[in-house]
């Protein structure tokens, strides 16, 4: 019905009117996108579409966003660390190269936090990313650019990664779907900083989109052959689907209690599904979700099978320049001297305190491996679990500081290794986006898809951040 280049020029029209507001997209290429529009309009003319190019090319004419963290051939490849603000991007990361296969157009790259390890997405180089609901908060990170261009109608389909909930607590502030898929699925190739040693088994790459149906598409597309792990053609029947609920982390001293209205909603979803669906939703209370917080944190810093040491964040912090000493740069930042965020700063200190207790580590290490048994006999091949995103709808800017380990309740699920969709359900009193996770066992990421679906139909999906 609709141009390509149409399609194209009402996005990049869109972009210059709300990015000056949300600072998101921070490097575009909508000349680029457009010269590529062309063609695809070109191509759309010599031939008729048939099933066989549909096939071929999912996403023909698509916009897409990228995470700057990824590498998009000609844009910066920085993940907001001032040592790389001249690396630019030679070759495209592997899911990159995939979506542009499929016939995806990329409009730009979109701001993360330093070094893709704090939940508010500002950095030194680009500056800080607003929430297109409330510009006073945060958009969440790392992938928080992403979740904000989605979320302000500037992009359809956007590529995250997520090694503590940096897909899903985006996707939550921001108001759309994002899905961490089940570990080692999709490549991770391409991306700065990668994960080495145990946290290969942690990292996700992923999708976010507005619509729960451009999921499944972007995940077949992302994974490649790996997409044979799944059950993505599997019909999935709600009825069967044996559904548990928590309703928080069982009152952890790390994290703050659940927000009412969270509470509030994901009653209301499982009041609407039990009317529904003829169903019972299972309360369960999982006793060492209480420790979510240690037991990510010991997992993260743990060495792998062949005894290789996890990848120190102070050395990621000098890369492309001369060594990083904390508590130096604290001194610096004190002054305002530093080039770096003071949240990539804290974390450099802290990380040389986790090493302090080994035996203290081992138990959490041991704990862990004992609730993944835990969750995969309670989820079995056909359970989902229904369990907050966040404790809080959107923080203020900054406020992040003040409770740093609230992204617990996505980032369990990184070291669990499961498939989680976060999933908008319209919006809070305040007008901030609300939502849920949606949990399901090991390469069962095709229930928690459906269920995506499903409750967008039932509680309306992302909503127009110009509404109220």
């Amino acid at each position: 019905q609709v141009s390509c280049v149409e399609v194209l020029e009402a996005y990049v029209e869109r972009n210059r009117e709300v990015n000056a507001l949300t600072n998101a997209l921070v490097r575009d290429r909508f000349e680029e996108a457009l010269e590529e529009a062309r063609q695809v309009d070109k191509l759309l003319a010599e031939g008729p579409g048939d099933d066989a190019l549909e096939e071929k090319l999912p996403f023909l004419g698509v916009p897409v966003t990228v995470k700057e963290a990824f590498a998009l051939h000609g844009m910066p490849n920085t993940s907001g660390l001032v040592s790389r603000r001249n690396v630019i991007a030679t070759s495209d990361a592997a899911v990159v190269s995939r979506l542009k296969q499929a016939g995806a157009i990329p409009l730009g790259v979109t701001n993360c936090s330093e070094l893709c390890m704090w939940y508010e997405s500002s950095n030194r180089v680009y500056g800080r990313t607003s929430n297109p609901y409330d510009l006073q908060r945060i958009v969440g990170g790392s992938s928080g650019g992403e979740g904000c261009v989605l979320g302000a109608a500037c992009s359809v389909i956007g590529v995250g990664s997520d090694i503590g909930g940096s897909i899903r607590m985006p996707a939550f502030f921001n108001g759309v779907f994002g899905h961490k898929p089940t570990t080692g699925v999709v490549p991770n190739d391409g991306q700065f900083p990668n994960a080495q040693g145990v946290r290969t088994s942690f990292l996700c790459t992923g999708p976010m989109c507005r619509y729960a149906e451009d999921l499944e598409p972007m995940l077949r597309v992302m994974a490649g052959p790996g997409v044979r792990k799944l059950k993505l053609d599997e019909k999935v029947s709600l009825e069967k689907i044996k559904f548990h609920c928590m309703d928080h982390d069982g009152g952890s001293i790390f994290v703050s209690p659940v927000d009412k209205e969270i509470l509030q909603m994901q009653k209301k979803v499982v009041e609407h599904m039990e009317g529904e669906l003829g169903i019972e939703v299972q309360r369960v209370a999982i006793h060492k979700m209480k420790y979510s917080f240690q037991i990510w944190s010991a997992m993260m810093s743990s060495s792998d099978s062949d005894g290789q040491e996890a990848q120190l964040f102070t050395d990621l912090l000098g890369d492309h320049g001369k060594p990083v000493w904390p508590l130096w740069e604290l001194i610096k930042w004190l002054v305002g001297m530093s080039s770096h965020t003071f949240p990539a700063i804290a974390l450099g200190l802290t990380e040389k305190l986790v090493k302090l207790n080994p035996g203290g580590n081992a138990k959490l290490v041991s704990m862990g491996k004992s609730l993944q048994a835990e969750m995969e006999t309670l989820l079995g091949p056909d359970g989902v679990l229904l369990y907050p995103s966040h404790p809080t709808v959107a923080p203020k800017h900054h406020s992040p500081l003040c409770m740093p380990f609230n992204f617990a309740y996505t980032a369990i699920f990184n070291v669990l290794g499961l498939p989680v969709t976060q999933c908008p359900l319209g919006l809070s009193s305040e007008g901030l986006p609300l939502g849920i996770q949606l949990v399901a066992g090991a390469y069962n990421d095709h229930l928690t898809l459906a269920v995506a679906r499903y409750l967008e139909k039932a509680f309306g999906g992302w909503v127009f951040p110009g509404k109220a």
